[in-house]
């Protein structure tokens, strides 16, 4: 059985309509409810909030994956555990991706599907394994999960690599850190949807 399910789509046209319109103000009704963050984390997340609109992501060079990835059941990558929780739709920035991590430039932003738009909930910070000189990265006092391998249909098995989710604009209930997010929601039954079964990549 394939780890995950998934609709057949036109891509490019789900994207347009996701991008229909600007991400939803985060003090509308329904918005996320903002964590509880460090003086380093809210500074971080003040130099991101522009990307609340991700419209603006990708005119900085941020390219949307399409896919709302979840966990309805949690999974596990190697000696990665996930827990149930969604992870929600990356926009991946592969000008930032090096062997170096700054906290104003991660490579990866996740948005959460709301009402037809898409609102800004963690940002990603990712290196390849081979950038990452043998050793796992660190950064705001943790170090990345990994090694892992790419997470298809979204990235290439192949492409080996650390990461860490950092929600900057929701509360996770497992904390800031965790790599999935119990508060996330993908439309189970919508066509960008991934419901990811046994394994974060296909066997």
């Amino acid at each position: 059985m394939r780890p995950y399910t998934i609709a057949r789509c036109s891509l490019p046209a789900l994207l347009l309509a996701l991008l229909a319109a600007p991400a939803a103000s985060q003090q509308q009704a329904g918005a996320p409810k903002s964590p509880a963050l460090s003086p380093e984390l809210l500074a971080v997340r003040a130099s991101l909030a522009k990307y609340s609109d991700p419209l603006l992501a990708i005119k900085d060079g941020f390219f949307s994956t399409v896919a709302c990835i979840d966990f309805p059941k949690g999974a596990k990558d190697g000696g990665v555990h996930y827990n149930p929780g969604a992870m929600g739709v990356h926009f991946l920035n592969t000008a930032n991706i090096g062997p170096q991590l700054d906290p104003a430039k991660p490579q990866v932003l996740i948005y959460e599907p709301v009402g037809g738009k898409l609102v800004l909930v963690a940002a990603e910070w990712f290196m390849p394994v081979e950038a990452a000189g043998g050793k796992a990265p660190t950064i705001f006092g943790q170090t990345l999960l990994g090694p892992m391998e790419g997470h298809e249909p979204i990235m290439a098995a192949a492409l080996r690599h650390y990461d860490l989710h950092v929600w900057l604009w929701k509360t996770n209930p497992r904390g800031v850190f965790e790599s999935t997010n119990a508060a996330v929601k993908c439309a189970p039954k919508a066509p960008y949807t991934i419901a990811v079964e046994d394994a974060h990549h296909s066997k």
